[in-house]
């Protein structure tokens, strides 16, 4: 019989000390989906982070192999998709019993969809796609259906690679292995350790060793979802009480995440600046 993998290890970060600039107080994101028109809802406060002791090092390099092979990331900050499928993950790690299951059972451990299994093993059957990069500027990813999705990220091939997301001052060191849950309306991008959380060209420059690689889905997040894990689609007037800036809307500075010209986006928290077509529905 063989060994039995470890137990899923989970950690969460809080992600709430935000560093917002005047003349704001708050973050929020808006959507451009009909269906919240006039609505917002503030960051998701929280970053999971899982150790998936399922894949040893020879399932991680494996995986991995595929993920390079179909992809290209020849630039700084260049990031490139393929998109696989449980039966191919499966063939890349055939030591690996029922990797997908065991995947969704790690994502169910951060409980951002709640306590059933089926939920997170549905959003596998989704979409699952090879990530790989050189490095990351800052970015964030809210348009569409985004905007109410959680990411989640499985570092397969990373080395001396930290995932920064600015404005909560989060800085994580990433190794093979670890599992990422995070809200993406938060700026979020790849430094080295002593770039003191920048994301610097000179860090990454050409060759293997400086390519990142991992897999990634959406966990699609309903709303009843979204109160329960206290980041609400509330009135957009109530966000605009509250000062917030909208994260859709904001630039961000690829080395260092901040963002630019904020007095210019004064008014991003009203009505009258919905994204949605008027005459949608």
């Amino acid at each position: 019989m063989g060994a039995m993998p470890p137990p899923l290890t989970h950690r969460v970060i809080a992600a709430n000390a935000y560093r917002v600039p005047q003349p704001f107080k708050a973050f929020a994101v808006r959507s451009d989906e009909p269906a919240h028109a006039f609505d917002a809802r503030a960051p998701y406060d929280r970053v999971h982070v899982v150790r998936a002791g399922f894949l040893n090092a020879d399932a991680l390099a494996s995986m991995a192999a595929p993920g390079r092979a179909r992809t290209t990331a020849e630039a700084f900050s260049d990031i490139d998709y393929a998109t696989t499928t449980p039966q191919e993950l499966a063939a890349a790690a055939p030591g690996v019993a029922d990797l997908v299951g065991s995947l969704a059972a790690a994502l169910q451990v951060t409980g951002v969809l709640g306590d059933e299994l089926g939920a997170y093993r549905s959003s596998l059957a989704t979409r699952i796609d090879y990530l790989v990069s050189r490095g990351a500027g800052f970015h964030n990813d809210v348009r569409g259906h985004w905007s109410r999705c959680l990411f989640w990220i499985l570092a397969l091939a990373v080395a001396d690679v930290e995932f920064v997301m600015p404005h909560p001052g989060v800085q994580l060191a990433l190794t093979p292995g670890d599992l990422v849950v995070f809200d993406p309306a938060l700026a979020h991008g790849l430094s080295r350790p002593g770039d003191a959380g920048q994301a610097m060209e000179t860090s990454f420059p050409a060759g293997a060793d400086n390519l990142q690689v991992f897999l990634t889905g959406e966990l699609p997040v309903t709303d009843a979802q979204w109160a329960a894990l206290g980041a609400p689609w509330l009135p957009v007037e109530e966000h605009e009480r509250r000062g917030a800036l909208d994260l859709m809307v904001a630039e961000f500075d690829d080395r260092s995440g901040a963002i630019k010209r904020p007095r210019e986006l004064r008014d991003c928290m009203k009505r009258t600046t919905c994204y949605v077509d008027r005459e949608t529905g």
